[in-house]
């Protein structure tokens, strides 16, 4: 849409503050202007959403599915397509679909469906996370240990080949399975290492970081934990400043009492932000589904393998946010940091999306005061919810 207009809310939160009697100028898929409602120009359409809030959309960084599709079952565009369809509906206005531990022939396939995504700009596509096959056996989680590798020249070389294809690659791999070496090269070449499904010791994950590691995944989840002789990877994720740590905020995953304490603990600058870890029930009534070939089963918002391991969360964006306002008490702006700016920052992002700012992308949330969706709006067009009036 390449008219110039204006949106306006009772409230605004421009991803700092919340603005009253305020408007967003769009043309193009950017915001031109924050401007009071008193200034907006004479000449240009108003559109205004005469209850709730407006807000920054949601940025997802481990996203397995939705609607139905696991990017590990269907790893094309079409596939990434529905994925980021299902999660707009939830709030979600860019995401990293995310491929679980897979074989070398379904990484080649996600691969080139991210590309083509990214050529064919899918809305909300923000580029891909390759979640293994580097990973800790003993800290397999839900991840095959038959496809669990240390990675090779040829793993490094097709890294870096996708790279040049895909703003965002992000790569979530193990100190034991992944050199320091190959950290600092796989930096250097714009790819974004996370730590995980690791069971390193404290000083191994901080040479980690060292050497350009910038994230770790799912927080306390599959990972050493804190201990108080041996911190291990929790610690590293929370002690070092650098680093910045996804939480899945469901309940299930993390007991609210310690995201209370790790909140309370994270040294900056890094931030701890929200992801959902979603798997297809998303959008669905599914009740079960395969990875690998195993049978995942959904019972009441949690998914698990046979053996009762959790596989992954029955988790959407929006749902999070709540979760982090309602149960463990944050203000809601802070809570929608961290499920916008926080992991916008985290990809490299923050000066396009995560904050609704002069010059930033015009991907935003309409809230009505119960913190339920009403629209998704991705780069100034509505994907989700009434057209503008």
């Amino acid at each position: 849409m390449s008219e110039q207009f204006a949106v306006t809310a009772p409230r605004i939160f421009d991803g700092e503050q919340w603005l009253h009697d305020a408007a967003l100028i769009l043309r193009s898929g950017l915001i031109e202007a924050v401007v009071a409602q008193n200034d907006i120009p004479s000449a240009i359409r108003i559109v205004s959403m005469h209850d709730g809030m407006i807000v920054p959309g949601f940025i997802d960084v481990q996203v397995n599915g939705g609607g139905g599709v696991m990017l590990n079952e269907k790893p094309d565009v079409d596939g990434i397509h529905a994925i980021c369809a299902a999660h707009a509906r939830f709030g979600t206005t860019g995401l990293l679909p995310t491929l679980i531990t897979d074989t070398r022939e379904i990484t080649a396939a996600a691969i080139a469906g991210g590309k083509e995504a990214e050529r064919t700009k899918v809305p909300g596509f923000l580029g891909l996370h390759l979640e293994g096959p580097h990973l800790s056996v003993k800290r397999k989680g839900a991840h095959d240990p038959a496809l669990i590798r240390p990675m090779d020249d040829s793993d490094f070389a097709r890294l870096v080949e996708a790279r040049k294809h895909l703003s965002v690659l992000l790569l979530t791999a193990a100190p034991e399975s992944i050199t320091n070496e190959q950290i600092r090269m796989l930096v250097q070449a714009g790819i974004i290492v996370s730590l995980g499904h690791s069971d390193s010791s404290y000083a191994v994950a901080s040479q980690a970081a060292a050497s350009g590691a910038s994230m770790v995944t799912h927080l306390f989840n599959a990972m050493s934990p804190l201990g108080h002789r041996e911190p291990g990877m929790v610690g590293a994720a929370l002690g070092i400043g650098s680093l910045n740590a996804g939480l899945i905020a469901d309940g299930l995953h993390v007991d609210p009492a310690a995201i209370g304490i790790a909140l309370r603990a994270k040294t900056g600058p890094g931030h701890i932000f929200l992801v959902t870890d979603a798997m297809s029930t998303i959008g669905t009534d599914l009740t079960s589904f395969t990875l690998n070939g195993r049978t995942i089963y959904r019972t009441d918002g949690r998914l698990t393998l046979e053996d009762g391991t959790l596989a992954g969360a029955d988790l959407d964006m929006i749902s999070a946010v709540r979760f982090m306002h309602r149960t463990i008490g944050l203000p809601l702006d802070e809570a929608l940091r961290m499920a916008s700016l926080y992991p916008a920052n985290s990809i490299g992002l923050g000066d396009q999306l995560g904050a609704l700012r002069e010059g930033m992308r015009a991907s935003f949330l309409h809230l009505d005061n119960g913190l339920d969706i009403k629209r998704t709006v991705i780069d100034g067009e509505i994907v989700f919810g009434n057209p503008f009036d």
